[in-house]
């Protein structure tokens, strides 16, 4: 695999536009192949005045280390260049962030410059079309200490049977359109194998979410995607109102696990349906396992995840 080593950080709208571009007469396969390269950023710069305006959006304590999610937000203009790429199978348009894990071996301060590292791992067919997985991998002094494995899915024919009935929390029934326009878009609709309907975990949290929310979270991620910004953007996309971003929701979950303080922590989630604002959602969580609720009687299942570690908290 060659390396492409970036003087700066891609601009990520400009990446995502890019993408759109590009992504015009692709045929996403799974058996297609992926581009050999892997994008290396030597020395990320954090803003540190932009993380503490983050921590604030998404939940996380000021005083922490630099928030466990916050690595994503740095990589993901890479990401979108990868994915924005002629040579990438899958078009960017309509691509659906399905799944996270996270792995962090230590804890980085927002005072660390890491060295960034992207790649595509693989692609594997879905009920729903082709799953991509993109890595990201922050390295300290040469010594890993953060990694990112997103799973993205690109929707089209698959010539499988899909008209079986799903359950009532299925990624199936989110009110989300066919396609949405960025990666970071819509949250649905998760992984080939939905389990079956499962009692909510007790709730910790309710949270009060308002009209935007969106744009409070594009404002530090640098995420501008229309469909969490305005209810006439949103529409304009299919979307009946504007939706939180999915990595939002992620984050906010995971501040309240106390994951970014952790050594050798590893934080998993399904993306299962996207949060319409302004809403009300409830955090529930039972020992390792998380989830994120709405609708008017909890039985929407926006997000299920996972916190495991054998190091220190």
């Amino acid at each position: 695999m060659s390396t492409q080593q970036l003087a700066r950080s891609p601009l990520l709208m400009p990446a995502l536009g890019r993408g759109v571009v590009t992504g015009i007469g692709k045929r996403p396969s799974a058996d297609a192949p992926l581009p050999g390269t892997r994008l290396v950023l030597p020395a990320a710069r954090i803003d540190a005045a932009r993380v503490i305006r983050y921590a604030r959006v998404c939940g996380f304590r000021e005083t922490d280390p630099l928030p466990i999610t916050y690595p994503h937000i740095l990589g993901f203009p890479l990401a979108a260049r990868l994915m924005g790429d002629r040579g990438f199978p899958l078009p960017l348009l309509g691509l659906v962030h399905t799944g996270i894990e996270i792995v962090q071996h230590r804890p980085l301060s927002p005072a660390d410059r890491p060295e960034l590292t992207v790649y595509a791992a693989g692609l594997r067919p879905h009920h729903r079309g082709t799953e991509a997985e993109i890595v990201t991998e922050a390295r300290l002094h040469g010594e890993p200490v953060w990694s990112d494995r997103s799973t993205y899915l690109a929707r089209h024919r698959t010539g499988r049977r899909t008209d079986v009935p799903k359950p009532a929390d299925s990624p199936e029934s989110a009110d989300s359109p066919e396609s949405a326009d960025s990666p970071e878009s819509a949250d649905s609709p998760g992984p080939a194998d939905s389990p079956e309907p499962r009692e909510p975990l007790p709730v910790a949290a309710r949270w009060d979410l308002g009209a935007d929310l969106g744009r409070r979270h594009a404002a530090v991620s640098g995420d501008y995607n229309p469909i969490h910004l305005y209810p006439l953007t949103a529409r304009l996309l299919g979307f009946r109102r504007a939706i939180a971003h999915g990595m939002w929701t992620f984050a906010r979950c995971v501040a309240e696990t106390g994951a970014s303080s952790a050594r050798n922590v590893t934080v998993r989630a399904e993306f299962r349906a996207p949060v319409l604002l302004p809403a009300t959602v409830s955090y529930g969580r039972l020992g390792t396992d998380f989830e994120l609720r709405g609708g008017r009687d909890g039985s929407r299942t926006h997000l299920r995840g996972r916190v495991t570690t054998n190091g220190d908290w």
